[in-house]
């Protein structure tokens, strides 16, 4: 998992694209008039450009053409969401059949929209039992009101790195399984230097990498939607306690301004000098991918791996964490959907291409056969994610119609709290929780 992926994936980084359902004129039931037994040539777009991920693309690709000697697949690589969107509006034959995205944010606006084929059909002919298949959150994040428009590609799960030996310096004996032991462990673990920082415990600022609102979220029982569709960020409590949680934290660190400049000296997130691995950072709020990129840059330090603690009062629940993860489809103009479905099967159901693919790129398998494979090859701290990858309180933003502009008000409205610019909490989540209503109305 790299740079482009992860950028893509975190809804709050990304501009919200604009998918037009007049644009998208092909549908599975009337395009998938294709012999699969035939031979034929398709072509999948993905999103991966990191050779390591490249090729393991392509060695799962050599697999599927193994196995399905009569179908060959064209594979193009590094096809970001606006990419496939301009391909998807524009339609004819020089588009590609099957589609990925590392965005599941946009499952609203490709389901909605029509922008990627309806797969019922495919999956009631292969008498594939989803349920039976796939994790339940995975399968939540890639369906719209009940249109299934895309299936898991692997996932991502997000736990809490800590640097081992900071934690014996400091005479902290086992990673923190609450947000008040991890405010505690934080403050601990900050040692000043000056009138700034050598490290410290845990940069909880919205741009600290992947701090963000919705990632924070994943550590409370909530609801961003009530049951009537309303934004429900102004009436669930969940909310504001963490908004209040990640306030305070950033106070009693130093304040937001201090923090920031610290930040300021941070190397790249994708690159060997992350400020966790640089030991800058002392615990950090990540992904499964830290893991392989941590090692690889070789920090002298051993590094531990927990779940994300959870909220005081929600401490039977430890062990969940936040997901995300990629999304594969059939391109609703595609003339060779029957053959396009023998592709987006096999490389999101097979269990052996699926374990391979995800010690490819050392991301979490999406599949509950592969879960638990004995063939897959990870490090054994691995493990941690794969078990919140499963917990059954794990979780991941719901679809919007209007993609992650939802996500991305709430984001702007965590920047103004955290500054202080915001001095009334519940006022600020009403008056968001309003935009957010009128822009999900007009996208509808």
């Amino acid at each position: 998992m790299l740079r482009n992926r992860r950028l893509a994936a975190s809804a709050v980084a990304v501009a919200a694209i604009s998918v037009v359902a007049t644009a998208c004129t092909g549908q599975s039931g009337s395009a998938a008039s294709d012999d699969p037994n035939a031979r034929t040539t398709i072509t999948f777009w993905h999103g991966w450009s990191a050779p390591a991920e490249v090729k393991a693309i392509q060695d799962n690709i050599d697999r599927f053409e193994t196995a399905h000697p009569n179908i060959k697949v064209n594979v193009v690589g590094n096809i970001n969401d606006d990419k496939l969107n301009q391909a998807l509006r524009a339609g004819g034959s020089k588009g590609p059949d099957v589609v990925s995205s590392f965005t599941t944010s946009n499952v609203g606006k490709f389901c909605s929209s029509g922008a990627f084929a309806d797969l019922a059909p495919f999956i009631e002919k292969s008498k594939l039992d989803l349920a039976k298949t796939f994790p339940k959150v995975l399968l939540e994040y890639t369906q719209f009101e009940g249109k299934r428009c895309a299936l898991p590609l692997l996932s991502d799960a997000y736990g809490l790195y800590y640097n081992k030996d900071a934690f014996k310096e400091a005479g902290i004996a086992a990673p923190p399984k609450t947000m008040s032991e991890l405010a505690e462990d934080a403050k601990k673990l900050t040692k000043a230097k000056g009138d700034g920082y050598e490290r410290v415990g845990l940069m909880p600022t919205y741009h600290g990498y992947e701090t963000v609102v919705d990632h924070y979220m994943s550590s409370w029982n909530h609801a961003y939607f009530d049951e009537n569709g309303k934004s429900n960020v102004a009436k669930d409590p969940a909310f504001a306690k963490m908004f209040t949680f990640q306030k305070k934290l950033v106070d009693d660190l130093g304040g937001y301004e201090k923090l920031e400049r610290f930040r300021s000296t941070f190397g790249d997130e994708w690159g060997a000098k992350h400020p966790f691995q640089t030991g800058q950072v002392a615990m950090q709020l990540d992904g499964e991918w830290r893991l392989g990129m941590a090692e690889d840059a070789k920090v002298p330090f051993e590094i531990g791996v927990a779940p994300m603690p959870v909220a005081d009062d929600e401490a039977d629940s430890y062990g969940k964490g936040f997901l995300s993860g990629t999304i594969m489809g059939i391109a609703p103009q595609s003339k060779k959907q029957n053959a396009a479905w023998e592709l987006v099967k096999y490389m999101t159901t097979d269990t052996k291409a699926v374990v391979q693919f995800a010690n490819g790129i050392r991301n979490v398998p999406s599949t509950l056969e592969a879960l638990k494979s004995p063939d897959l090859t990870f490090d054994p701290r691995f493990k941690t994610f794969l078990d919140i990858a499963q917990h059954p309180e794990s979780s991941t933003p719901p679809a919007a119609v209007n993609g992650a502009t939802y996500q991305q008000t709430l984001q702007d409205f965590g920047y103004q709290y955290e500054q202080g610019k915001v001095k009334d909490l519940q006022a600020g989540l009403e008056k968001t929780a309003r935009q957010i209503d009128r822009d999900i109305e007009q996208a509808s």
